[in-house]
């Protein structure tokens, strides 16, 4: 006679209507408001707040500043990520610690502290002023504090893979007469890669909603150095709730598709792998 599994989590009825009851409090509710707030607003209107000349300066500063910073994370924070795991040297656990500082540092103090160092007169900023180049208060900057919070995703994310990885299929590959650029590009990228868009995804999605740490020093110039996380804010400071809803709107739906393009781009890069 076969005795029914128990679960610890109550059945599945109840796990399931607790869930979409969180889910819809926490994230389904509050991102309804913001459509149905802006569904009270004309199309002229709408057209008018989220395709203005400074607006879609914001945009665009914004998008490439995040696609940048997560680009270059995902480069840099592989090789952190199979430094940590693979190489045990003295001060790892000290160097694992500083990865996930940026977690727990609040913004604003990133960002005063960013801006010190970046200024023209701070300690790397004032390297670079007698050749020419500006740091804070331009792109540079923006996103330089983009990048100093968007690694640890990626690193935290490839983590738990490396460690997963048997060192004896390089050691195989190895055998079979493949050089080191082969056996990264067929034995080892490919088991990355799911984690690497997951990585990419999570600081894309981080950058492009930050705001504590870029506000100082992008130095929120408009048409320069205005992140739309910024001019959000600066039209709810002016009342303009209506307008603020419309390119929050925007930046949600931009937000949902790049992430619904990763998530398709994840599901291929599983289905090849395993094929």
């Amino acid at each position: 006679m076969s005795r029914s599994h128990r679960s610890v989590i109550p059945g599945f009825g109840l796990s399931l209507g607790l869930t979409l009851t969180y889910l819809s409090l926490i994230v389904l509710l509050p991102l309804s408001a913001a459509f149905i707030k802006t569904l009270g607003m004309s199309w002229d209107d709408f057209w008018t707040a989220v395709a203005s000349p400074r607006v879609v300066a914001s945009y665009r500063i914004s998008f490439l500043a995040s696609l940048a910073a997560a680009s270059v994370n995902c480069v840099f924070g592989l090789i952190v990520a199979w430094v940590l795991v693979r190489y045990p040297f003295p001060g790892r656990r000290i160097v694992d610690a500083l990865v996930g500082l940026p977690f727990a540092l609040p913004t604003a103090v990133a960002g005063i502290a960013l801006t010190a160092l970046y200024a023209p007169n701070g300690w790397i900023g004032a390297l670079a002023a007698p050749y020419g180049v500006k740091i804070a208060f331009t792109e540079i900057g923006i996103f330089i504090a983009l990048t100093f919070i968007g690694l640890p995703f990626v690193v935290r994310t490839l983590q738990p893979i490396i460690e997963e990885l048997e060192p004896e299929f390089e050691e195989a590959s190895a055998s079979l007469g493949a050089n080191r650029w082969q056996t990264l590009r067929r034995v080892i990228f490919p088991q990355l890669v799911p984690a690497l868009l997951t990585g990419f995804a999570m600081a894309f999605a981080r950058a492009l909603g930050e705001y504590g740490s870029v506000v100082f020093i992008s130095g929120n110039m408009p048409m320069r150095t205005e992140i739309t996380p910024l001019l959000i804010i600066t039209k709810l400071e002016q009342y303009d709730y209506a307008g603020a809803t419309a390119i929050a709107v925007v930046m949600l739906g931009a937000s949902f598709l790049m992430l619904l393009v990763i998530n398709l781009l994840q599901k291929w890069s599983r289905r090849h792998h395993t094929v």
